[in-house]
């Protein structure tokens, strides 16, 4: 029965993968085929757009779209708070205000302010002025920055995954206080959370003082594995790819490793022992910028360029069917891009695992080496 069970959900999963890939393709060929504009891609130009666009962060949720049988271009989604802070205090409205247009630079009137959405950024025009005006780069000429503290797509995903683990986590949790074995996906948990004690924060970190850390690196684990896997279901989440989120979460491993750090640790990173003393203030420098700059920069560029990179790999393997329409026709580019993209997806899944896994890896080193008694160790 669990051998059936098992059976089933990965079947399932197969099932939603292959509805995400074949619901974009097959929008993207209607949009190939169809000559009426209105938001469709037509050309190899329009694909890199879309794709660029895809992985950014956005004020909605815009699952798919269509044409109608008038020629209408309809989205299908659903919008998210605008929250702004403006010259004239807090300003607050839904993002399907703006039409679900970026490039249309539709005028959102509020409080007796407007507003405009360029290039999914929102900026406050100029009160007497009643169309965006840009000069030779593009660049809007009477539109200002406002803060935005808007609801996007980005933290709906941090605060759905937060939640759920939030409640995992919890349950894994009472279980242990009632029962020695858990049970239900709480069974799942618990493997992961020993192989995360095991294999990565005591090896790492050291006997004395893993289990300091070990919450930590639990957290960061399976925040980043669930929400890279959340990045290949049909709601196209792309939260780890967006470089705020990795810069985040690289910041919260250097402020950590940072304020633990032994004394006998800063002392060789800023005075050296056994070398002359002409090449310590040197060699204080380059140690200094490894430690606050460059360990936190690999940190968050790797797991930001690889998630990213997937994603553009993915949909630019759907998007082979425009190219090669002309030479195989519709039905073997098609299928040929599908095929493709489905395994893609597949390694995506081992991707994301392994995105969590180097991550944590790494932070458990940086932290080891700082609370590691150097002092002792010469």
């Amino acid at each position: 029965m669990k051998i059936a069970q098992k059976t089933i959900k990965f079947f399932i999963s197969i099932a939603i993968a292959l509805f995400t890939l074949v619901n974009f393709a097959a929008v993207s060929e209607k949009n190939h085929d169809d000559q009426n504009d209105g938001g469709r891609v037509n050309s190899k130009e329009e694909v890199e757009a879309y794709i660029l666009h895809h992985i950014k962060d956005s004020h909605d949720f815009s699952l798919f779209s269509y044409t109608n049988d008038a020629g209408e271009r309809k989205h299908i989604g659903f919008p998210l708070p605008i929250i702004l802070w403006t010259s004239e205090g807090l300003i607050t409205f839904m993002s399907s205000e703006f039409h679900h247009n970026d490039d249309g630079h539709v005028i959102v009137e509020k409080n007796g302010l407007k507003f405009v959405k360029i290039h999914s950024k929102i900026y406050e025009l100029d009160k007497a002025v009643s169309e965006v005006t840009f000069n030779e780069t593009h660049h809007a000429t009477n539109a200002h920055k406002v803060l935005d503290f808007s609801i996007t797509k980005s933290v709906v995903g941090v605060l759905l995954i937060g939640f759920l683990l939030l409640f995992w986590f919890s349950r894994l949790a009472r279980q242990y206080k009632t029962q020695k074995i858990p049970t239900g996906f709480a069974r799942v948990l618990e493997p992961l959370v020993i192989y995360v004690r095991d294999e990565i924060a005591r090896p790492n970190i050291g006997e004395k003082h893993y289990r300091r850390f070990t919450g930590y690196l639990l957290t960061v684990f399976f925040f980043i594995w669930v929400l890279n896997l959340s990045g290949l279901t049909p709601l196209g989440f792309n939260v780890t790819g967006q470089l705020a989120v990795t810069a985040c979460l690289a910041i919260f491993t250097l402020i950590i490793y940072s304020v633990s750090g032994t004394k006998s640790y800063w002392m060789h990173m800023i005075w050296m022992p056994g070398v002359p003393k002409l090449i310590r203030p040197v060699l204080a420098i380059i140690e200094l910028a490894g430690a606050l700059l460059i360990k936190p920069f690999s940190l968050l560029v790797r797991l930001f360029a690889n998630i990213s990179a997937g994603h553009i790999v993915v949909m630019s393997l759907i998007a082979i069917m425009f190219t090669l329409k002309q030479s195989l026709g519709v039905v073997g580019a098609t299928g040929l891009s599908l095929v493709l993209s489905f395994f893609i997806t597949l390694i995506e899944v081992l991707v994301a695992f392994l995105q969590a896994y180097i991550f944590t890896m790494l932070s458990a080193l940086f932290i080891g080496m700082a609370v590691e008694d150097h002092a002792e160790h010469h």
